[in-house]
C-alpha cells in the first residue's frame, strides 16, 4: 500500500507558480524510496476558525501567505508546535523576516554588511504611556550627524519591508528629512550605498538549491532578471550562493530570495529575509520552470525521506566559526557553508534527485512545452498584467520559457 503525503498551499492571490507546481507534481506521479511506493496530492489552504487540538490535514505546507495575515501566521505555529508538519519557513524566526534581526545576525558572523542604523519611528505608536516614557528615556536625535556617519548615499528603508516599499535613495540632507517625514509611522533603517558595483545579484535558493541570477533594480519589474550566465567570476559565485545558503540554515528558511551586491571582488548582502520570495512567472520568465522544479524535488524529497523540520537553531555552531581570530573570511565562509550544507542535506538530497527523480528535468521540459502551460502563460498575465501590455508579456513569457527548454533539451545532448 503506498503512503500518501498531502502538500497545502497558504497563498494570497497568484496563480501562476500554485498552477505549475501542482501540475508538474502532478506529472511526477508515485516514486519508490526504500522499499516503498509514495503518493502526492496538494490542496489550498482556507483561512477559518480552527480548534488548537485539531489535526491538520497535510504533511507539508508552503506559505506564501502569513507574513501579512496574522490567522494564517498563528496556525502555522500551532500545526509546527503539535502535530509536526513539515514547514519551508520556521515560523518562530519570523521576526527575522523583519530584516533588522537578519542583519544584525550576518554582521555576526562577518558578513560585509554595508553600514546600518535603526532610527526612530518619527510617528509614535498610539499608546498612553508612551509621552511620559518618551519624556524619560528619548532624547533627541540629529537625524543628520546620523546621515554623516552613515554617508551618502545611503538608502532609507522599512525594518519591516517588502517588495521594494519605501525604499528611499537619499543623497542630501533634503531627501533624508522628507524621506523620514514620509515615513509616518514605520520604524526605519538608514544603510550605506553600494554605488557604482560592478554587479547585482538576487539568489533564489529552495533547500540546497541556489540559483544566482544577474538583476537589474532600476528596471522594471518584469525586466529586472538577466538571463547571463557569466556575470561573475567563480569564487564571487561560490561566495554568493555560500551566503545564500548560510543564511536559510541559521534561520531555519528552505524557500528564500537573497540580494547580494559585488564590488571590487567584495560581495556585500543587503536583503536576504524574504517572506514570499518572487517566483512570479512574468518576472522570472526563463528562470520560472527551475524554480518550480527545484520547489517540487524539495517537497518530495522531505516527504519522502521523512525529513524533520527543526524548529531550535543552531545559532552557537555558527558563533564559533565567528569568533575564530585564526580564520580568514573566505575560511570563516566554507565552515559556515559546511554547516548549511549539512543541515539542509545537500549530499543527501543530490543522491535522492539522482535514483528517485532522474526525469523530473525531463518531466519539466515536457510542462513547459506544453499546451496546458502555455494556457497558464495566457491565464496569468490576463490577471496580473495591465490590458496595454498583456499580448507583449505572454509572447515574451512564451519565448523565455521555450529559450530555456531549448537550453535543456541541448545539454543533455
Amino acid at each position: 500500500m503506498a503512503r500518501h503525503h498531502p502538500i497545502g498551499l497558504l497563498l494570497a492571490t497568484e496563480e501562476d507558480w500554485p498552477s505549475a507546481f501542482e501540475s508538474l507534481l502532478a506529472r511526477v506521479g508515485p516514486v519508490r524510496y526504500s522499499g516503498e511506493t509514495h503518493e502526492f496530492s496538494t490542496g489550498r489552504i482556507t483561512n477559518e476558525p480552527f480548534d488548537l487540538r485539531s489535526r491538520p490535514r497535510y504533511a507539508l505546507v508552503i506559505d506564501r501567505l502569513s507574513w501579512w495575515y496574522d490567522l494564517p501566521r498563528e496556525w502555522l505555529k500551532k500545526i509546527a508546535l503539535m502535530d509536526e508538519v513539515y514547514l519551508l519557513k520556521n515560523p518562530f524566526t519570523f521576526q527575522a523576516m523583519e530584516k533588522h534581526a537578519a542583519y544584525c545576525a550576518m554582521m555576526r558572523l562577518g558578513l560585509k554588511v554595508p553600514d546600518t542604523w535603526l532610527i526612530p519611528h518619527l510617528l509614535p505608536p498610539d499608546n498612553p504611556r508612551y509621552l511620559p516614557m518618551a519624556e524619560r528615556y528619548n532624547p533627541p536625535f540629529d537625524l543628520d550627524e546620523v546621515a554623516k556617519v552613515v554617508g551618502y548615499p545611503h538608502y532609507m528603508k522599512p525594518f519591516d519591508g517588502g517588495q521594494w516599499i519605501g525604499v528611499t535613495r537619499i543623497a542630501n540632507s533634503d531627501e533624508l528629512h522628507a524621506s523620514y517625514e514620509a515615513s509616518g509611522e514605520r520604524l526605519m533603517h538608514i544603510q550605506a550605498a553600494v554605488e557604482d558595483f560592478d554587479v547585482f545579484t538576487r539568489s533564489l535558493s529552495i533547500g540546497p538549491q541556489t540559483l544566482v541570477m544577474h538583476f537589474e533594480p532600476s528596471a522594471h519589474g518584469h525586466y529586472r532578471y538577466v538571463v547571463d550566465r557569466d556575470f561573475l567570476a567563480p569564487v564571487l559565485k561560490w561566495e554568493v550562493e555560500t551566503i545564500s545558503r548560510l543564511v536559510n540554515a541559521f534561520f531555519g528558511w528552505e524557500f528564500n530570495a537573497c540580494e547580494t551586491i559585488v564590488k571590487d571582488g567584495q560581495a556585500h548582502p543587503i536583503d536576504y529575509a524574504n517572506a514570499s520570495p518572487d517566483i512570479a512567472l512574468v518576472s522570472l520568465h526563463y528562470y520560472f520552470p527551475w524554480a518550480i522544479e527545484a520547489l517540487v524535488a524539495w517537497c518530495v524529497f522531505c516527504m519522502v525521506t521523512g525529513r524533520a523540520m527543526r524548529i531550535n537553531q543552531s545559532t552557537g555552531d555558527y558563533f564559533e566559526i565567528a569568533d575564530r581570530d585564526d580564520l580568514r573570511y573566505d575560511e570563516k565562509l566554507a565552515r559556515y557553508g559546511e554547516l548549511a550544507d549539512a543541515y539542509l542535506q545537500k549530499e543527501e538530497f543530490q543522491e535522492f534527485r539522482a535514483t528517485v527523480l532522474p526525469h523530473l528535468r525531463e518531466l519539466t521540459v515536457e510542462y513547459v512545452e506544453s499546451r496546458e502551460f502555455d494556457e497558464l502563460i495566457v491565464e496569468c498575465v490576463r490577471l496580473e498584467v495591465e490590458p496595454e501590455r498583456q499580448e507583449e508579456m505572454i509572447e515574451r513569457s512564451r519565448s523565455s520559457v521555450g529559450a530555456w527548454a531549448a537550453d535543456q533539451r541541448a545539454a543533455r545532448g
